[in-house]
């Protein structure tokens, strides 16, 4: 019996894992907040396959180290060093899962989706997304690679 519910546990948190999806991610300049876990579903491995036609759900969950009224997220493609915008649905943060204003000490979960227009090239390249307060100072800044495939 012992053997049996061992193997169950051991299932049930595989499952847990690979529906979380944690990424491993560089910060990128988070000042006026601290991350905490990045999640980008799905993406099983990394770098993400990210397939063209498809939205995935973005999750971060971070501190802020200050108060704020608002925040704004920015999303670049970076390719050779060079930051390209990334247009976003919905670029307020606090329209985006954050209890509004922010306030110094809280954790907070931001969600949004990152679509992937059929009309990308099939590339590699790197997705930086920055979640910036009302004084423009970056709350959060993270990298992962990802692969554009059809």
């Amino acid at each position: 019996m012992v053997p049996s519910l061992l193997a169950l546990l051991l299932a049930l948190g595989a499952a847990a894992t690979a529906l979380a999806e944690p990424l491993r991610f560089v910060d990128c300049g988070s000042k006026d907040g601290s991350i905490q876990e990045v999640n980008v579903s799905p993406c099983p491995t990394q770098p993400c396959q990210l397939h063209k036609g498809t939205s995935y759900s973005i999750n971060v969950t971070f501190a802020s180290k200050i108060e704020s009224q608002g925040s704004k997220a920015r999303v670049y493609g970076e390719m050779l060093h060079v930051d390209i915008p990334f247009p976003i649905p919905e670029p307020d943060g606090c329209k985006s899962g954050i209890q509004c204003p922010i306030q110094k000490g809280h954790s907070y979960s931001y969600l949004n989706k990152l679509p992937v227009k059929s009309e990308y090239p099939s590339i590699k390249l790197i997705v930086k997304w920055e979640l910036v307060d009302d004084q423009d100072q970056m709350l959060f800044c993270w990298k992962i690679p990802v692969q554009i495939t059809s």
